[in-house]
C-alpha cells in the first residue's frame, strides 16, 4: 500500500473516531436484579443516549442494580422502581463512550477508529 493512501486512511480513521454519532454506541444491558453480578448483554443506544448503571436501595433489603441506555436528562436522578414487590429508590449514573458501563472489573476499550489509527501509524513507522 502506498504511503499517501495509508496517510489518507489514518486521517479518515481519526476523523470518524472524533465525529459524534459516527459509530454505534454500545452499552451493557441487564434487567433489575438483586444479584451482585448483573448478567449483561450488549445493546445499541440512540445518539442522544448515554450508558448508565442504576443502583437502587430500600430499607432492610439488598441493593438492586441494572444497566442500559438512557437520555442525559435522566442521569444522576433518583426515581422509584418496584422489584419483587419492593419499591426501591434507584439512581442512574451515566458515562460516555461505548461499553463504559461494564463495571470496575473491565477496562474501557478505545473506539474502533482509534485502534485503526494506531495500527496504521504502526505500519507507517515500519521501514
Amino acid at each position: 500500500m502506498s504511503r499517501p493512501l495509508m496517510l489518507l486512511l489514518l486521517v479518515l480513521a481519526l476523523v470518524l473516531n472524533a465525529v459524534p454519532g459516527a459509530s454505534l454506541k454500545d452499552c451493557y444491558f441487564c434487567e433489575v436484579t438483586s444479584s451482585q453480578k448483573c448478567p449483561s448483554t450488549l445493546m445499541s443506544c440512540d445518539n442522544d443516549e448515554d450508558c448508565f448503571v442504576g443502583r437502587g436501595v430500600a430499607l432492610g433489603v439488598s441493593v438492586v442494580q441494572n444497566k442500559g441506555c438512557t437520555r442525559a436528562i435522566n442521569c444522576g436522578k433518583e426515581h422509584p422502581i418496584t422489584h419483587m414487590g419492593v419499591t426501591y429508590s434507584l439512581v442512574t449514573q451515566c458515562c460516555k463512550g461505548a461499553l463504559c458501563n461494564a463495571g470496575t472489573a473491565l477496562p474501557r476499550l478505545p473506539g474502533f477508529g482509534l485502534l485503526l489509527a494506531l495500527g496504521l501509524a504502526f505500519l507507517l513507522g515500519r521501514p
